[in-house]
Order: structure tokens, then C-alpha cells, then sequence
């Protein structure tokens, strides 16, 4: 009976085992299309290995593959790299990194986009330009170019996807690669690149709107016109990057995002988003149609303003997030037509008590939102840390946030999976790494390595085709503000005990 009973509990607590991944360094391969230290990196991961994580994560660069011209795919180095991580027994959750690499938070190296396709902006600037491509290299773009949804985007995207399956067929049905995260926009998240540090941007800036090329300013005559509005323009009041909330008349008190003029434009401006994320989630689809694995896409942590009346800095980004509106289960609503992909969300490892009070940052109450709201739409939700944490406070709010209700008997809510920001010499120090393994130990919900994703939910089947597009109104049913799930003020699987 006693060796029966140790089964069931066995079982038990495989249903509450959260996979952890780590994230590579973002130079990986290098601008040159060169695996860096390739033996170096093999005892890195033999390391990360030992300690029991389930896999890593990698972006995939698009400015490194496809940087000799269009259609000229150089797959070479990363077939090296997902082979080295098949030899060492762990798994990959690929990013296709769409966007440039430098000017963001955390950024360590730059890699930018193709330069043909910067030179296609340059000679012909009515050429249409998605918003990864421009945006985050505007001072190399002429201004009209930045937009986020033209005819050049997803032939770009779908085919770059189309070739990245081609050329790893055989270690995704080795069911090496298990996750594809499409990048969306400016880090690869779904958001206007509407804070980047290369334009002077500070914390805890409100950051500005991304729509005043000459594409979507046509764009929003049109819809205001459409709407019998024709007299509405776009905000001018919104101030700048830096700016406090109530530094302008958009945001302040009794400002313009609560009038009716206001609320068009913000629900124009974010549902724009949703419409480009569905878009390139719908060729992803395509491209990975029949494969065993899952399609994600992130989003971002805006946390600072979270806590005023305004959330200014969501809303420049393209969040409208308000108290008496929620700005992401819409987007969550969008996610579960293509075949139920993931939402990762970020900085799993804030706490309110560590923010200054001044930025109004929210950190808790957000990820709790927005992870109720993925589980209230019937859709898996990962996520990972912001900034690099070392520390039992870090950990410890991460597998809160992981299992919010402790471990229990069906093994839920819990998150669909966690990654590690990032693999650092820093991580593999000694003290670090013994705490990272009770880390790691804890998130298994003290259960050992488990090679057989079934065990603890994660039986990957066939990519199906996604659902038809969900009509706006169905997706702005969504913004329907409910209660988060129930959260324990603190895990019960603690790495300090």
C-alpha cells in the first residue's frame, strides 16, 4: 500500500512540474554566421544539463541568415547549434528574431536586419516596411517608412519560416525543436517599439506613439471618416519619451484617453496590433503546419505607470490597459484560433517592493492579469525573467507566479513553462549555481528531471490549421475586466526553504 501510495504521490506532483529553459547569449552565432566556442558552449550546456533543466532557449536572427540577399538562407551555424543541443540531451524553443538586436533593454551586442532590405527603404521609401524592420533603426530609415502592416512583411516572414522548417526537418521530428516564438515587433514582442533606449528613452519614461508616418495617418483618415469623425486627428498632446503622465494634457488628469475622441484612437491603435500579430501568427501557421510542436508569442512587462489611473506607458505601446479595461485577453482570445499558441509573458521576477514608488510600477498585479487572462481564454501561458536575478527573492517570486496556488492534486493553474534569462559565467559561479539548482528542483516540484513530457501534460501534437480570424467585436468582448485567479502571497516551494 505504502509503495502505491508513493506512485500516486509521484503522480501527483508530476501534474505541478513547470519545464525551466534557459536563454542563450543573444550573440550565439556570431554576425558572421559563426557558432561561437562551440566546445566552450557544449560544457556550458553539459552544465546547465547536470542541473536538471528541461532545455534552452535561442533566438534565431533573420539578419544573420538571410544578411547575403533575398532568399539566400544560411541555416549552417544554427544546424550546428540545435545539433550540439540534441547531443546534450536538452530541447529548443527557437525564436524567429525578426527584429534588430541593439537599442533595447538588455541588448549586449548588435546584430541589425538584412542590409538589402534597409537598402530597398533607402532607394525606394514608398516601399511598404512592416514595423520590426523600421522602427528600431529609424535613424537609418526615412521617417514615412515607419509602419507597422504592409504586402512586403509576411511573403518576407513566411518564407524565412518555411526555410528554417526545411532545413531543420529532421531534429524537428526528433522532437529536438518544440516551441517556434514569432517575433512580432520591436525585442520580438508584440508592441510598438514605442520606449527604445536609442532614442534617449530612460525609465521610467511613457514612452510615445508609433503612428505618425504618412501609411498610418492615411490609415486613421480613413477610420475616422468611417466612423463620421472625419474632424479627429491624431494625438499631439501625448508628449515625449520621457515624459511623466501627468506632464501632458493626453494622459493627465481628465485627459484626453478618457473622451470619446480618445478612446477611438486608443482602440484603433491597439487593435491594429492585434490585427499585425494575427496576421504574421497566421503565416507561422502555415509555414509549421503538421509539425510537433507549439507556436508562441510575447508579450511585454510595461509595469511601470501600471499603478496610475492611465497606464500611459502600456497604452503608447499598444496595450490599452486601463482599470475598468483589460488590454490583453484580447490578445489572448486572438492567440487560441492558432491551434492554441502560448503567450509568454516577462518579468516574472518582480516585486512591488523593489520598484520605485515614484514610476507607479505594478509588476505583481500585472502578471497576475495577464496570466489569469491567458488561463481564462483557454490558452497555455509561459513566461520569463526581465533582468538577470541570482537571488532566493527572484527565484522565489518566479515559482510563485509559476504554481500561484501552490502545488496541488490536478496540478493547476499552473505556467506552461519558464526560461531563464540568461545563460552568463555570473550564472554557472559556484553560489549562483547551487541556488539555480534548487531552482530548477523547485520548479519540478522537487521531482527529478522528467525526459517523458507526457507525464506532466505536455504531449505535443500536429500543428492544425488555425481557426477563422475572430471577428473585432468577439475580441472586444474580451476587454471585459475580470478578477485575477487566486495568488498565495508566497510559494510553498521556496529555494531558501
Amino acid at each position: 500500500m505504502e509503495a502505491q501510495s508513493a506512485v500516486a504521490d509521484n503522480k501527483n506532483l508530476l501534474a505541478n512540474y513547470v519545464p525551466i529553459y534557459v536563454m542563450l547569449p543573444l550573440g550565439i552565432v556570431s554576425n558572421d554566421n559563426v557558432l561561437s566556442d562551440k566546445e566552450g558552449l557544449k560544457k556550458q550546456l553539459l552544465k546547465l544539463k547536470s542541473a536538471g533543466i528541461d532545455g534552452v532557449m535561442s533566438d534565431v536572427w533573420w539578419g544573420i541568415v538571410e544578411s547575403k540577399g533575398p532568399k539566400q538562407y544560411d541555416w549552417s551555424a544554427y544546424r550546428s547549434l540545435v545539433e550540439l543541443i540534441q547531443e546534450c540531451g536538452l530541447k529548443l524553443q527557437a525564436i524567429m528574431s525578426f527584429h534588430q538586436c541593439g537599442g533595447n533593454v538588455g541588448d549586449e551586442v548588435y546584430i541589425p536586419i538584412p542590409q538589402w532590405v534597409l537598402d530597398i527603404g533607402e532607394t525606394d521609401p514608398d516601399i511598404s516596411t512592416p514595423i520590426e524592420l523600421v522602427t528600431e533603426t529609424r535613424s537609418t530609415l526615412p521617417l514615412e517608412l515607419i509602419t507597422a502592416l504592409f504586402s512586403m512583411e509576411e511573403p518576407l516572414y513566411s518564407d524565412y519560416m518555411k526555410s528554417f522548417r526545411e532545413a531543420m526537418s529532421d531534429l524537428i521530428e526528433a522532437g529536438v525543436i518544440i516551441d517556434i516564438e514569432v517575433g512580432l515587433g520591436a525585442a520580438g514582442e508584440l508592441r510598438y517599439p514605442s520606449y527604445p533606449q536609442s532614442q534617449g528613452w530612460v525609465f521610467p519614461g511613457i514612452g510615445e506613439f508609433q503612428c505618425y508616418d504618412k501609411y498610418l495617418k492615411a490609415a486613421f483618415k480613413e477610420a475616422v471618416t468611417k466612423a463620421s469623425h472625419p474632424e479627429w486627428e491624431l494625438p499631439d498632446n501625448a508628449g515625449e519619451y520621457n515624459d511623466t503622465p501627468e506632464a501632458t494634457e493626453f494622459f493627465g488628469p481628465n485627459g484626453t484617453y478618457l473622451t470619446e475622441k480618445g478612446k477611438f484612437f486608443l482602440t484603433w491603435y491597439s487593435n491594429l496590433l492585434i490585427s499585425h500579430g494575427d496576421d504574421i501568427l497566421d503565416e507561422a501557421n502555415k509555414a509549421f503546419l503538421g509539425c510537433k510542436l507549439k507556436l508562441a508569442a510575447k508579450v511585454s512587462g510595461i509595469h511601470w505607470w501600471y499603478k496610475s489611473e492611465n497606464h500611459a506607458a502600456e497604452l503608447t505601446a499598444g496595450y490599452y490597459n486601463l482599470n475598468d479595461r483589460d488590454g490583453y485577453r484580447p490578445i489572448a482570445r486572438m492567440l487560441s484560433r492558432h491551434d492554441g499558441a502560448i503567450l509568454n509573458f516577462t518579468c516574472l521576477e518582480m516585486r512591488d517592493s523593489e520598484q520605485d514608488a515614484a514610476a507607479k510600477s505594478g509588476p505583481e498585479e500585472l502578471v497576475q492579469q495577464v496570466l489569469s487572462g491567458g488561463w481564462r481564454e483557454k490558452i497555455e501561458v509561459a513566461g520569463e525573467n526581465a533582468l538577470s536575478r541570482y537571488d532566493s527573492y527572484g527565484y522565489n517570486q518566479i515559482l510563485l507566479n509559476a504554481r500561484p496556488s501552490g502545488v496541488t492534486e490536478e496540478g493547476r493553474p499552473k505556467m506552461y513553462g519558464v526560461t531563464y534569462l540568461r545563460l552568463s559565467d555570473t550564472l554557472l559561479e559556484d553560489d549562483n549555481f547551487e541556488l539555480f539548482k534548487t531552482f530548477v528542483k523547485k520548479m519540478h516540484a522537487d521531482q527529478e528531471y522528467c525526459s517523458d513530457p507526457k507525464k506532466y501534460g505536455h504531449e505535443l501534437s500536429p500543428l492544425k490549421h488555425s481557426k477563422p480570424k475572430i471577428p473585432v467585436d468577439d475580441l472586444l468582448e474580451a476587454t471585459k475586466p475580470l478578477e485575477p485567479f487566486p495568488w498565495d502571497e508566497e510559494t510553498d516551494m521556496k529555494v531558501d526553504g
